[in-house]
């Protein structure tokens, strides 16, 4: 794994943020919103942000900084489903009378939970990976072509992914194919709109920074610690 420089002022800080943006997403993601005439969870509202992310830290400093910050936000959220379910199973106090409701928000399903792991590592290391090596072809121009291809790229394995875990089996084709075009063009449409903020993130850190990361020599292995 490529050492990350202890000499960047913000990484920490992004990452944090990136972890923290992460497990709100999976607390709300519970409820189903309604967003004009599209039924969709509420971490639609905020998990996209994420792979934005994704693209800062592999822009700015490379796969390792992003892969250090997946494996974070990974352990993160299954600590958040280990507690939750412990929590859930250990008796009330007497007099506490909220058990039931505390269930329903804490109560994350096995397989919704084994979907969203699974889907996170695979769509967020796929936008990482897509995002490297876009910069190596293009040398480091046009980020936009980095940004919105790597989003196209891990939205695609993300939404597959987390929607056929979820419902595949339960629902009819027409019906897992429609949930799963809708939530990723909602998904790609969100961070496509976002690109003048990315560039402005990235630009503002590189000149802050004073690095502009190239994985030539990167080991793109997303276990290789």
């Amino acid at each position: 794994m490529s050492a990350i420089s202890p000499r960047y002022k913000y990484l920490d800080a992004l990452t944090t943020a990136f972890v923290v943006i992460l497990l709100v997403s999976n607390l709300v993601a519970q409820k189903v919103c309604m967003i004009g005439p599209f039924a969709v969870s509420g971490a639609v509202l905020l998990f996209p942000i994420t792979y934005i992310f994704s693209d800062v830290f592999t822009e700015v400093y490379g796969f390792a900084a992003s892969r250090r910050a997946i494996w974070l936000g990974f352990f993160g959220t299954a600590l958040l489903y280990l507690m939750a379910t412990i929590t859930i199973a250990l008796p009330p106090a007497p007099g506490w009378h909220h058990q039931e409701a505390f269930s329903i928000v804490f109560g994350f399903i096995p397989r919704i939970l084994a979907a969203s792991l699974i889907a996170f590592l695979a769509g967020e290391f796929a936008n990482s990976y897509t995002m490297a090596r876009l910069k190596l072809f293009t040398n480091g121009e046009k980020l936009w072509t980095r940004t919105i291809g790597s989003t196209i790229v891990g939205q695609a394995v993300d939404t597959t992914l987390v929607i056929t875990l979820t419902f595949g089996g339960t629902v009819t084709f027409s019906t897992l194919l429609n949930m799963i075009v809708t939530g990723y063009f909602l998904k790609v449409t969100y961070e496509v709109l976002a690109t003048p903020m990315t560039y402005l993130v990235v630009n503002s850190l590189k000149r802050a920074e004073k690095t502009d990361t190239f994985d030539r020599d990167e080991n793109f292995n997303p276990f290789a610690f």
